[in-house]
């Protein structure tokens, strides 16, 4: 089932998301629909609190990227109750968007190489690294689960830039080609 995406604005975006059980109820049925929210929405990534959830969830799907990166061939999974361990390597700059924050675009700097502890859909427990384009969008995915959004990085004068263009979106003054929800302002 697609469900609608939360967008700018909405408090669940800004929190801190727990740890979910292994007894959590319907988690397969909420990975196929994130991924399927995810692709009818065109996109790479997607945590469970862009859908309204505050749990430790996020699917990716880099696959699309492969061409530029041939590591991300397949690279689709769903992490819970991930924790990056480690960020080291190159800082690189590289514009980013969301799902959430419709129609914006902002280059984000992040390290090109990460160490993280997660689960996968059948509950084995994974320790591994990511580099490169890998390793960005999980940071993205993950940064969802602490309640920081791509913009947050931007500087205080790209900020104040920002600021009517997310009111817009606050206020559903925008149409992506996928069904949203407003935050209750």
């Amino acid at each position: 089932m697609i469900l609608p995406v939360t967008v700018f604005g909405d408090p669940i975006l800004r929190k801190v998301t727990p740890d979910i059980d292994k007894d959590y109820e319907g988690l397969q049925e909420l990975i196929d629909n994130m991924f399927e929210t995810m692709y009818n929405a065109e996109g790479v990534g997607l945590a469970a609190p862009q859908v309204g959830l505050s749990v430790r969830i996020f699917v990716v799907d880099a696959t699309p990227m492969a061409e530029e990166e041939p590591a991300l061939k397949d690279f689709k999974k769903a992490f819970i109750n991930p924790h990056i361990i480690e960020k080291d390597g190159e800082e690189v700059i590289m514009e980013e968007g969301c799902l959430s924050i419709p129609f914006i675009r902002e280059e984000v700097k992040r390290k090109d190489r990460i160490r993280m502890k997660y689960f996968d859909e059948n509950w084995v427990e994974h320790d591994e690294v990511f580099e490169g384009y890998a390793a960005r969008v999980l940071q993205h995915e993950y940064d969802h689960l602490d309640g920081v959004l791509f913009v947050d990085y931007a500087t205080p004068l790209k900020k104040r830039l920002l600021k009517s263009k997310l009111t817009a979106i606050t206020k559903g003054k925008v149409q992506p080609s996928y069904r949203i929800k407003l935050p209750k302002v």
